[in-house]
């Protein structure tokens, strides 16, 4: 089946969104309705998905909640086969979005935490594209967004556990937008800096780094998550592999890439001074 060349991705899509109940997931499905789409609203929360399809619906798209622990590969899969059906047509976008917050140092950190960190972050992703990458190269095209994070870069002490699952996303995201080149399927991961969403209240900080990070979203968010989605699907729709949405983050994006040591060395003497 053909799509339109006049037509871009982003518009009119079939798509899924995962962590739609709020945030930056809600706001992806926003978005999509106000290009015409069909969204299927995916969240862990029941009550999260009906909101945010509902609010599709009023501004002209269609929405379907749908609840699912992306984590589970099981669950995962059950979506995956139904999303077609339920979407009235082929998807066509899929927003691997979902995502939580784990703040600690090493070995603080329990295993229990590092495990429900990767099996949402990591493992919600890995669970996306591994069922919608080959639908989309049999189709002809087809986008996919992963949520990273600035935080696959930036390597922030204390904040190993969600670090590593958002590089692991980034990687994961420069692979298959190798593997897909040429096929008409777009890759675009999504790295912001801070964001007002309910990850911080939802998160496992220490309660004192839990409400520093909650006054710092207050005190630096330089965007809101509508304007993430927004310039996201355009990335998207342009074949845009990398998309640094803010200022900071395309800074921190350029120093490690530029001085790699340099970056290294000052982020632990900041840490350290910060420390005493």
């Amino acid at each position: 089946m053909s799509r339109p060349k006049s037509l871009k991705l982003s518009q009119c899509a079939a798509a899924i969104v995962t962590g739609a109940g709020s945030g930056i997931g809600r706001s992806f499905a926003l978005e999509l309705a106000r290009r015409g789409g069909t969204v299927l609203c995916v969240d862990i929360q029941q009550e999260r998905a009906a909101q945010t399809a509902a609010q599709v619906d009023e501004l002209g798209g269609r929405g379907i909640a749908y609840t699912c622990d992306v984590g589970d590969e099981k669950q995962f899969a059950k979506l995956a086969s139904k999303a077609d059906a339920l979407l009235g047509r082929a998807t066509t976008v899929v927003v691997n979005n979902a995502g939580v917050g784990v703040g600690g140092r090493i070995g603080d950190v329990s295993l229990e935490d590092w495990r429900w960190c990767l099996s949402v972050n990591l493992w919600g992703v890995i669970h996306g594209c591994h069922e919608f990458a080959p639908r989309f190269r049999k189709l002809g095209y087809g986008g996919i967004i992963n949520t990273a994070s600035a935080a696959g870069f930036a390597a922030a002490p204390e904040m190993t556990t969600y670090n590593v699952t958002k590089s692991a996303v980034l990687s994961l995201s420069e692979t298959l937008s190798a593997e897909l080149s040429g096929t008409g399927v777009h890759v675009s991961a999504l790295c912001p800096t801070i964001v007002p969403t309910n990850i911080i209240n939802e998160s496992r900080f220490p309660s004192d780094r839990k409400t520093f990070a909650a006054k710092a979203m207050e005190k630096w968010a330089f965007t809101n998550s509508g304007e993430v989605a927004r310039q996201t699907l355009d990335a998207m729709d342009r074949n845009q592999l990398y998309v640094l949405p803010q200022w900071d983050g395309r800074l921190m994006w350029r120093a490690k890439r530029a001085l790699p040591q340099l970056y290294a060395r000052a982020l632990g003497f900041s840490y350290r001074l910060a420390a005493d």
